[in-house]
């Protein structure tokens, strides 16, 4: 079940732990994607907060979030590029994204294959894809004082297996948040450290939120129509029967 786009607003942006949440998460999508000049980049869920760095310098930038979810008009003071829409059918045409960032958009859909179908489908050839959801071994998703404690966690073998089914491959992937999600005072001073420490210790202290980056995968054509065409590819050269030399 989707969460109300007015309790997300909350949190990412009216509360400390939100924040920092939101930067935590964006640093790491930056690490994996410095640079987004003259792309389209789409937000799925409620991936708007990921988005920010990108509106300079891509060519279009869009926030879809999903019926159940509601919408709400983004970026602040600014021209607005935020669309409600179907969650197993987006507006726009095939195959004409480069990059998709999916957050809040997965693990609370009651149809998540139908949404990576959808998630594929607009992706172009050459585009990447980047999935943010709940990691089933961090804290977060057993508090549900944050957006990351509702839905489906998963574990990275999960996610991985799921977007291999749906036609996407698994590129890196990486996890974030180590930061307990507490809005206790002493929990958001120190929550820089618990960062740095994380990453550092990842494999014992897990991140409360998965990150898998994911490129589409077109299969080649392998129908007999190709076979036949290629079996003499010189053939057209041959000189005709009745021209041939005796």
């Amino acid at each position: 079940m989707h969460l109300d786009v007015q309790d997300l607003r909350n949190f990412y942006y009216r509360s400390t732990l939100g924040r920092a949440a939101q930067k935590a998460v964006r640093d790491e999508m930056l690490e994996l994607w410095p640079d987004a000049t003259g792309q389209t980049v789409v937000g799925f869920g409620f991936a708007v907060p990921l988005l920010r760095p990108f509106l300079a310098d891509a060519r279009r930038v869009i926030g879809l979030m999903p019926g159940p979810q509601g919408v709400m008009p983004w970026p602040a003071g600014m021209k607005n590029v935020s669309a409600l829409c179907e969650e197993t059918l987006w507006p726009l045409e095939t195959g004409h994204v480069d990059r998709l960032v999916m957050m809040h958009g997965l693990e609370t859909s009651e149809r998540p294959s139908d949404v990576l179908v959808e998630a594929h489908r607009v992706l172009g050839p050459g585009g990447r894809a980047l999935f943010v959801v709940p990691h089933r071994s961090g804290l977060w998703s057993r508090s549900d004082k944050t957006p990351f404690g509702y839905g489906r966690p998963y574990s990275t073998g999960q996610l991985e297996t799921q977007l291999r089914q749906h036609g996407f491959m698994p590129e890196r992937h990486r996890t974030t948040l180590f930061q307990p999600p507490s809005h206790k005072r002493f929990w958001r001073k120190t929550g820089p450290f618990w960062e740095s420490m994380g990453k550092t210790v990842s494999p014992v202290l897990s991140g409360g939120v998965l990150m898998v980056e994911a490129s589409k995968r077109v299969h080649a054509s392998t129908g007999p129509g190709l076979r036949e065409v290629v079996k003499k590819p010189l053939s057209v050269l041959a000189p005709k029967p009745e021209t041939a030399p005796v």
